[in-house]
Order: C-alpha cells, then structure tokens, then sequence
C-alpha cells in the first residue's frame, strides 16, 4: 500500500545548523543534518529511518541481555533534532521498532515521549522488514510507502526505480583516512537520484558503501558519502572512500 499524503508543499526559506550539508535529490532541497536526520525545507519534512526502538528489549525477550536504554537515548537524539527544524511532518522510514511487539510494549514514559513529540504535526511510521505490521497505541499513522512532494519514501530501496527515492533498511557507512587514521562513520549515501539514510538507532550498526548489497544502487561516479560526524557532516565522493 503507498500513501499519498494530503498536504500542500510549502516553500519556505529556513536556517540550517553550523555543520549541515544542503544536497539536491532528484533536484530537491535536503539537509543533512549531523544527528542524522535529512530534512526538507520545501515540505517542512524530517526524515529518520531505522530507530530500531526496543532493541534492547527485543533481546531480553529472547534471554541476551543488553543495557536497557536504547530506546530513550535514541528519543532523546530525535527531540533534538526536532527541535533543531520544527518540522510539518515527521517520516520514519521503518524498523522504527526492533521487532513487531516493540510498540505494543513500550513502556509509558516513552510512549508519552513520542505523543510529546508528535504534538501539532504529521507523523508517518513507514512499515519495515522487522516491523511490518506497523505501530500500536502511538499518534501518526502506518504506510508501506509513502509518496510526498515530489519524492517516494520507503524502508527497502527499489531494484526498480531510483529516481526520487529515500530508504534506508541497509544502514550505510563509510571509511575514509584523516589525519593518518581510518574513521568508520554512518553515512548518508546519495547519487542526486537516490538518497540512502543511515540508521538512526544507537544500537543500530552500519553496513559498508561498497559492500555487495549496494551494488546496482548508485551511479558511482556521482555517489558521495555524507558521513556523520561529531558535529558535522563531511561529503566525500565514492572513489575517495577506503576499500
């Protein structure tokens, strides 16, 4: 099922953070921003993707305990970023839960976080492979696409269309050497037709731009890295990036 969003484009004129990187998607306006979200100016839209929300409680569920504070540290980077652009619309782009009873057993607090969060705008949860029968109990509503302001938003990139797509699902990142030293960063990977988001779960892992799962996605002669740094984004161009 693909949404079409009933909302009128607005074009509005907006500052962007010290260390935000302005890119053009399918000759749209995006803002990479450093907390690793992708804003746009002319829709007042935030995208995130792959919160991996209750990935900690998903492995307790199973007997492997980890530190329970994924979640709230993961909210708490995307009230910031909120905050930061003061977005229309919310869109998240999948996996926006570790597995398919993660909303169903958030607990209170953090349920009252996102409802905070959510309060006077829009709010797409994009269904993904770990959470494919949307959320429970939480404001917005689910869609397996959605299709806004001249771009199609999905959680697992298309083998068949490029053109205007955001996803995620694949985590990217990147390697590049600086100052005699590899850095390994979460990146967000575009060619100017695709755009890839990096996984915005703290305990969300990355998978390399030049692993085989990314083959046949990007033009690489004009794929660019936007790897997330401390506080900024730094671009690189795929050829520069280590093998």
């Amino acid at each position: 099922m693909m949404h079409r969003l009933g909302l009128s484009p607005r074009t509005i004129v907006t500052g962007q953070p010290t260390g935000a990187e302005e890119i053009l998607v399918h000759g749209i306006a995006a803002v990479c921003d450093p907390l690793g979200g992708l804003y746009l100016p002319e829709t007042q839209t935030l995208v995130v993707s792959d919160l991996h929300l209750e990935k900690g409680a998903a492995f307790a569920r199973r007997g492997m305990m980890l530190p329970p504070y994924d979640t709230i540290a993961t909210l708490n980077i995307l009230n910031a970023v909120i905050a930061r652009y003061e977005p229309k619309l919310v869109v998240s782009l999948g996996d926006n839960f570790h597995d398919r009873s993660g909303s169903e057993h958030l607990p209170a607090d953090l349920r009252k976080m996102i409802t905070d969060m959510a309060r006077g705008r829009d709010w797409i949860w994009i269904n993904g492979n770990h959470d494919p029968d949307g959320t429970t109990d939480l404001p917005g509503i689910s869609s397996d696409e959605l299709l806004y302001g001249g771009l199609v938003f999905r959680h697992e990139p298309s083998l068949i269309s490029a053109k205007g797509e955001i996803a995620g699902h694949l985590h990217p990142a990147a390697t590049v050497r600086r100052r005699e030293k590899s850095v390994r960063r979460p990146c967000f990977a575009s060619d100017g037709h695709r755009l890839l988001m990096p996984a915005f779960g703290v305990l969300t892992g990355g998978l390399d731009l030049r692993h085989r799962a990314m083959q046949g996605l990007f033009k690489q002669e004009t794929l660019v890295a936007h790897l997330l740094g401390r506080d900024r984004i730094y671009s690189v161009r795929y050829g520069s990036l280590m093998g």
